[in-house]
């Protein structure tokens, strides 16, 4: 029987090409998400991986959630911490509600998760913990305090995560994407995007599936030597 990967905000943009790319690899995956029933049926139903529904923000949805994964599909090897959101607003106008929210669900969510999973990763002497990050949370940008803070908070706590996890065949990386087309971007007016697209060396967005390839990677048995790494992928706008 194959590894078991669990996807957080797994059924839409990067998540789902994450999930179908570790099923492709041989992976028994599960998907969680948080709110859209529709697309969740829709993932399901076209890739015949299971969906699992719960709030990532929440620490005991979360422990809830990971049960009935186990349960189902067998004890996580692989957590992608996955799951984000976005409500930007410059700091004299962003309310505690949007910067809760999103600390919440884009740092929070790592935390409840990986706690989750840590225990039976160090039983088995196995895990990986691969956390999606940003460039925003490498080099700030306006209007995305919360989102930049988040995502500059995922990087640290892999870090320490990997110090803890490395003499118990427990990995922790990052991957920091630059501006992918998704949904995230979708309400961007042309204008800006025009904008960002021309800091891109390689003069394109990324695709979720070239973000999925580096997950697949890295929880690889044979990565075992990678640990506390951010890996980059940003089409050469940030080299670091």
């Amino acid at each position: 029987m194959g590894r078991v990967a669990l996807v957080t905000g797994g059924t839409r943009g990067i998540g789902a090409a994450c999930c179908k790319a570790l099923k492709d690899a041989g992976y028994n995956v599960a998907a969680n998400y948080g709110g859209n029933d529709d697309a969740a049926k829709a993932f399901k139903k076209e890739t015949g991986i299971p969906v699992f529904k719960w709030d990532v923000g929440d620490y005991q949805a979360c422990e809830q959630g990971v049960v009935a994964v186990e349960n189902e599909v067998g004890p996580v090897d692989v957590l992608v911490n996955n799951a984000g959101i976005s409500r930007d607003a410059t700091l004299h106008k962003m309310t505690d509600e949007q910067w809760t929210k999103v600390i919440r669900t884009d740092l929070d969510s790592v935390f409840n998760m990986s706690r989750q999973v840590i225990n039976g990763m160090r039983e088995r002497s196995f895990g990986r913990v691969i956390s999606i990050s940003s460039i925003n949370g490498q080099t700030g940008m306006m209007g995305l305090s919360n989102y930049c803070a988040a995502k500059a908070g995922i990087i640290g706590f892999t870090r320490a995560l990997a110090l803890e996890g490395a003499r118990k065949g427990i990995t922790a990386n990052a991957i920091a994407p630059g501006y992918v087309a998704t949904e995230l971007l979708a309400n961007v007016p042309e204008k800006v995007m025009d904008h960002i697209v021309g800091q891109i060396p390689v003069g394109r967005l990324g695709e979720a599936e070239e973000v999925a390839r580096c997950v697949v990677f890295l929880a690889a048995d044979e990565s075992a030597w990678i640990t506390g790494s951010t890996l980059t992928i940003n089409g050469g706008q940030l080299m670091d």
